[in-house]
């Protein structure tokens, strides 16, 4: 079943990535498609504002009296046709625009070979929609009109700029028809020479998308990892403290049948000063209660006390009433785990009477500062002690040595903060990790 779900999440997500980089350069081809025809449509209407007002106007003005094919209809139609060849446009013409619903074609630049205009009447109507003419009419502004289909002419789309006299008034219209085919051709080598960008926003999708799943990845495998070591963490603590409940009950056990025995044989006496010795383990399971806000630090010092006990080591505690929430609990736990469990591996060297080990953890606006102080052996190669697979206990059977300072040190570092360890000539050695609260 989970493997189904795997599959399918997979599957989903491949799919939705193959749908946002095909989305992705269809938009991209789009607005490539418009930004070139809105180029070539504001290229060509510089082109008729330039024409227009290059016109020799008093000759098409003396046409424009008697239209007709004159000497002033072939010198103009010469100068269009030569415009027309110089912008490798379909045709430039002038317009006649006097109402807002028609225009019509008055002197069209075209070749000599070109026979389809040979019997071009002058005055035809175009197929200009009603929308630019009526802005040419009334406002007297240039026009682009989109792609028109014509019977005899083909497909094309007509740009327009307004014909002044001398004072200003409005003689007519210069328009420049583009072909489509034209369009489509600079679009395909635009499109062409743009084709690396489509596949690279295609290759930056995947990349991006690949990468938030390979980082989700690694991120669930970081959590997997991080809850692993929390769980080995915390089951070993548990197993030390079912083992020192265990032992804890064992010796309640005896105690007990100890007393029994007194109390049978009439050893009233015997038995209140058997009971006033009890009296010292008693008050020491009851201390293992601590005023702290942090569960799993609360658990984990329990545990170690009870550790401690077995031991014959008096263990004390100083505890801030805080939650140390600015620390990864599994970060923290790796901390004080193995800094204890150094301490009471030196503890034990020594006789039982002198067997100590204080736990401080406090907290306050700038820092946590966790100490821990035992008594033991004086550590004399204090610059190798944080290097990895460096121990002075001896080597035993199947145990890994010379890990816990270097992981501290590395949990220290990630969290910039600072470890120290150092002894007194008096047998103590103190164990000071301070880590520092970023304000954010």
């Amino acid at each position: 079943m989970k493997n189904r779900k795997i599959k399918l999440i997979l599957v989903l997500a491949i799919v939705l990535l193959l749908l946002f980089t095909s989305l992705n350069i269809f938009t991209s081809y789009v607005k490539m498609k418009k930004t070139v025809e809105e180029s070539i449509a504001n290229q060509s209407l510089e082109a008729a504002i330039s024409i227009a007002s290059s016109m020799d106007i008093e000759t098409y003005k003396k046409f424009l009296e008697n239209p007709g094919r004159n000497e002033y209809y072939w010198e103009i139609r010469r100068y269009l046709n030569d415009a027309r060849e110089k912008l490798g446009a379909l045709y430039v013409y002038t317009l006649k625009i006097d109402n807002p619903k028609i225009s019509r074609a008055m002197v069209v630049g075209y070749s000599p070979n070109d026979y389809m205009f040979e019997d071009y009447p002058i005055g035809e109507e175009t197929i200009i929609p009603k929308e630019q003419i009526s802005l040419a009419y009334y406002v007297g502004k240039t026009f682009v009109t989109k792609a028109m289909e014509d019977v005899r002419y083909g497909s094309y789309l007509t740009v327009g700029a307004p014909i002044k006299d001398e004072v200003g008034k409005m003689i007519g219209y210069l328009a420049i028809d583009i072909s489509t085919n034209t369009l489509d051709e600079i679009k395909g080598k635009v499109l062409k020479n743009n084709i690396l960008l489509f596949v690279f926003n295609g290759v930056v999708i995947l990349v991006v998308v690949g990468s938030f799943l390979v980082l989700q990845r690694w991120y669930q495998k970081e959590v997997a990892k991080e809850v692993g070591v929390t769980e080995d963490v915390y089951q070993a603590e548990i197993k030390t403290l079912i083992t020192s409940v265990s032992s804890l009950r064992h010796d309640f056990t005896n105690h007990i049948q100890v007393l029994h025995g007194l109390l049978q044989l009439g050893e009233i006496e015997r038995a209140q000063k058997y009971i006033a010795s009890l009296s010292k383990e008693v008050q020491t399971i009851e201390s293992l209660k601590l005023n702290t806000d942090h569960p799993g630090l609360s658990i984990l010092l329990q545990t170690k006390k009870l550790a401690a006990q077995n031991y014959n080591i008096d263990m004390e505690f100083t505890i801030s009433r805080d939650s140390f929430d600015k620390i990864k609990t599994t970060d923290l736990i790796k901390i004080l785990s193995n800094l204890v469990d150094n301490a009471i591996d030196a503890a034990i060297e020594l006789p039982e009477g002198e067997r100590k080990i204080t736990i401080c953890c406090t907290a306050d606006d700038n820092q946590y500062e966790f100490k821990v102080m035992n008594t033991g052996s004086t550590i004399v190669e204090k610059d190798q002690i944080f290097k990895q697979g460096f121990s002075t206990k001896k080597p035993e059977q199947g145990k890994i040595r010379g890990q816990g300072l270097f992981i501290v040190k590395e949990i220290v570092l990630k969290y910039d903060g600072e470890i120290s360890i150092g002894s007194t000539n008096d047998l103590e050695t103190t164990a000071i990790v301070k880590i520092p609260l970023k304000n954010n």
